[in-house]
Order: C-alpha cells, then structure tokens, then sequence
C-alpha cells in the first residue's frame, strides 16, 4: 500500500475526531470539520474517513444501525449503542481475548480479533421512556376517572 499523504484535511478530521467521544457519523465530522474548512466537500470528508479507517488511523464501526460511525481510538475495545437514539460510548471494561483463544481450534477460521457491541438505553432515552410511561398512566387514570364519573352521572340522574 502507498504511502498517506498528510494533507490539511486528513490532519483536521484527525484533530475533530480526537476531541469527541461521541462517534460521530460521516454526516457529523462534515459538519465538524466544515468550520474549520468551510470549503470541504462531503464527498472528500467521506473519502479521507474510508481512506484513513485503511490504513488503521481511525476505527470504522460498522455497528447494528443504519449508519457508519468512526473512532479515532483503534485499540480494541467495546461500545455500547442505544437503541433507541443510537448513540454510542465506549464501554470501560478490559476486551477478553480469551474469546479468541476458546475458539481457536472448534472453527477453520483464523481468528484475528473479535467486536463486541452491547446495546441498551441510554440514561437520556431512559429517563424519557420513563417520565413518557408515568405521563401516558397519568393521562389514562384521568381518562378512566372521567369515564366512571360520567357512568355514574348517568345512573344517577
């Protein structure tokens, strides 16, 4: 494989990935790196994550949803993606290897490594989810309330 040029716009995306942990999408460096390049295509910030994911410089993470997100630290470790606003963290436990080792010898593969992604509800999503439940309960305690007081109107007029 040739060399990488260090281009300016390599350089930047490097630097706007590095001070996020957040996992952005291709969408979200664009938007990133076009304030500090306001010129940048999408197209060329697309080509430089796939370019630079290449040559190990970044992780493409190539999770359970719909779009491609990058990640700066190539060391392996896990994620944790929500499931219902999809973001996603890294995951601060040590990789277990031994999985590799386990199934060293029951496949014909050669293991090289492994990714594992763990999914859930974010507290964010969760809180939601939760003050929506207490919501809709509320709202259909009125509900039901109203509908006993008009039943009881009626048998009683």
């Amino acid at each position: 494989m040739k060399k990488l040029r260090n281009t300016e716009q390599r350089k930047i995306i490097l630097e706007e990935l590095k001070k996020v942990n957040t996992h952005p999408t291709a969408d979200e460096v664009y938007e990133m790196v076009k304030k500090r390049l306001p010129r940048i295509s999408i197209g060329t910030v697309y080509r430089n994550l796939e370019l630079l994911s290449k040559c190990g410089l970044i992780q493409k993470l190539e999770l359970g949803c719909s779009q491609m997100r990058f990640d700066w630290n190539t060391n392996n470790h896990y994620h944790i993606r929500c499931i219902r606003c999809g973001k996603v963290e890294d995951v601060p436990v040590e990789t277990m290897s031994r999985f590799e080792k386990i199934l060293e010898g029951k496949s014909d593969y050669e293991i090289i490594g492994h990714r594992l992604e763990f999914i859930g509800l974010c507290p964010k999503c969760k809180k939601e989810l939760k003050d929506l439940k207490e919501e809709k309960q509320k709202e259909f305690r009125k509900e039901e309330c109203s509908g006993l007081q008009e039943k009881i109107n009626r048998r009683f007029r």
